[in-house]
């Protein structure tokens, strides 16, 4: 009955029916079903006898619902057909719910079908692709104790603290075949220290396993220590950590204390602590990985054999690590920053504590975007203590830390360096992190959260994929002997031929310079 008007046996089927299939609220959770299956990771193949089962099950409860509906309209058909729907509802609502059980279907995409930040692109070039060990990741809270509190020294006294690292650890591994190589990061976009950028967190996902068990048969293997940008996180640059490992590399990302999303600081503790933390943790994967220690990393690594990445702000600490030592005027301009502080001379060229943190286990540098000749970090001495093999990467347009009198100066003035340098024309300052999350795209956000990772007019997926392809090759050269020269070996403008390892019509819009000491 609707109104009160009897209805007739073939309607009453129909709104039968019509509660099955034109409910709302069902449809509305189709798609939860969906999203819940994605999560499950497994792939349709394999499971493809498991889903016809669970897909039998849900027609079986649809066939139930639908004959107990109709039974109750026969019933009684002067009923009104209001309290009716709402009472059969109920029963929608707990066949909803169910279908969390029963799982998805055979048209679900799972997680392992869509793109994870590092897939290949059709065009990415040939040392893109990932390597023949799976990756595993565990975190690591490390201190380094007493170190000097630049953000609470006041009047010429030093305050001290123990500085907490939090470190993420990609490495070879032994996965089984029945084991899915993904995992979730927990990451936030906004800035801790701006109220108009509130932290918003996020999850994406990546290819490795979290505490998978090592794979040591080749081990120990190179070292890599990847140092973000301000602000950042360990989780920049996912694309690449996880890459490398996958090619026989211990990737080691550092949570800079003071300079992630999650805890920003004013600008000199970052001044002051990248090189220093890098060195800390060089020394730290030495001890863990020394034999016969009880660390997972013990006869994993090989600290005496090691790279650093760096990215604008981690460009500027890895770069002083390798020997570029600040000039007087860094010195002055932190100094002006800390009510007079002196504590940057450590890091000052012809400093003798500097000389004396000189590190022969650092073999070869990556400097993504580095920051600060434009600010005179550095000078034309500063420049030449530069002596390790360095590949320089760069936006021509990089707006952050420039590039003609930037990154660029920087390339020339490293005189004593094998160096190359890769230019992304026409990128700007994001020629290193992950692609946007899709978070980032929400109307209404501030647009800092989607240009922290876009490039204007590049694709940044691939810009991964190109750096990965030069990065394995460079770090492949110089860690591992391998002979990948002819990926280097290249004319210096991409548009006047193919450049080795690229596909036809696809190495364009770059430059690879190349000098020698």
């Amino acid at each position: 009955m609707r109104g009160g008007v009897p209805v007739q046996r073939g309607a009453r089927e129909a709104c039968a029916e019509e509660l099955w299939t034109g409910c709302p609220f069902l449809c509305r959770h189709a798609a939860l079903f969906v999203s819940f299956g994605q999560s499950d990771g497994r792939s349709r193949k394999r499971n493809e006898g498991a889903h016809q089962s669970k897909l039998a099950k849900m027609a079986n409860t649809k066939q139930k619902i639908f004959k107990h509906t109709l039974r109750r309209f026969q019933r009684d058909k002067t009923k009104p057909f209001k309290p009716f729907m709402k009472f059969n509802r109920l029963f929608l609502i707990l066949l909803a719910l169910t279908g969390l059980f029963f799982g998805n279907t055979t048209n679900a995409q799972t997680a392992k079908d869509s793109f994870v930040y590092g897939d290949l692109l059709p065009d990415a070039p040939e040392l893109a692709a990932r390597g023949k060990y799976g990756v595993g990741v565990q975190t690591l809270q490390l201190v380094n104790k007493k170190q000097l509190d630049i953000l609470h020294s006041k009047n010429g006294k030093d305050s001290l603290y123990d500085r907490p690292l939090t470190v993420e650890v990609w490495y070879p591994a032994t996965i089984a075949p029945d084991k899915n190589q993904l995992i979730e990061y927990d990451q936030v976009m906004g800035s801790s220290n701006d109220p108009k950028r509130p932290l918003i967190p996020f999850k994406f996902a990546g290819r490795t396993l979290r505490d998978a068990p090592t794979d040591k048969t080749d081990g120990p293997y190179p070292l890599l220590i990847v140092s973000h940008g301000y602000l950042g996180s360990r989780y920049l640059l996912t694309y690449l950590t996880e890459n490398l490992a996958s090619k026989g590399y211990v990737v080691v990302a550092i949570d800079h204390t003071e300079s992630t999303f999650r805890d920003a600081a004013p600008f000199p503790s970052t001044l002051l602590n990248r090189s220093l933390d890098d060195l800390f943790i060089l020394n730290e994967m030495a001890r863990l990985g020394a034999k016969n220690g009880k660390s997972f990393l013990s006869g994993l690594v090989n600290a005496d054999n090691t790279a650093l990445i760096g990215y604008s702000m981690g460009g500027y600490g890895v770069l002083n690590v390798a020997g570029a030592g600040y000039s007087a005027q860094a010195v002055k301009f932190f100094g002006q920053m800390t009510a007079g502080s002196k504590a940057l001379e450590m890091r000052m060229t012809g400093n003798e504590a500097y000389k004396a943190s000189f590190d022969s286990r650092i073999k070869a540098v990556v400097a993504f975007a580095p920051w600060g000749m434009e600010r005179g970090v550095w000078d034309a001495e500063g420049l030449k203590g530069l002596n390790i093999p360095t590949f320089f990467v760069a936006g021509s347009q990089d707006d952050i830390s420039g590039y003609e009198k930037g990154i660029k100066a920087i390339y020339d003035g490293a005189v004593n360096a094998d160096r190359f340098m890769l230019t992304y024309l026409n990128a700007r300052h994001n020629v290193a992190p992950n692609p946007p999350p899709t978070e980032a795209l929400a109307p209404g956000l501030h647009i800092d959260e989607y240009l922290r990772y876009a490039e204007p007019a590049w694709n940044e997926r691939r810009i991964n994929n190109i750096n990965q392809h030069f990065v394995t090759a460079f770090l492949g050269i110089r860690l591992k002997g391998l002979d990948y020269n002819k990926y280097l070996d290249l004319k210096e403008n991409s548009n006047e031929g193919t450049w080795a390892g690229f596909k036809p019509r696809t190495s364009v819009g770059l430059e690879l310079r190349h000098a020698k000491p």
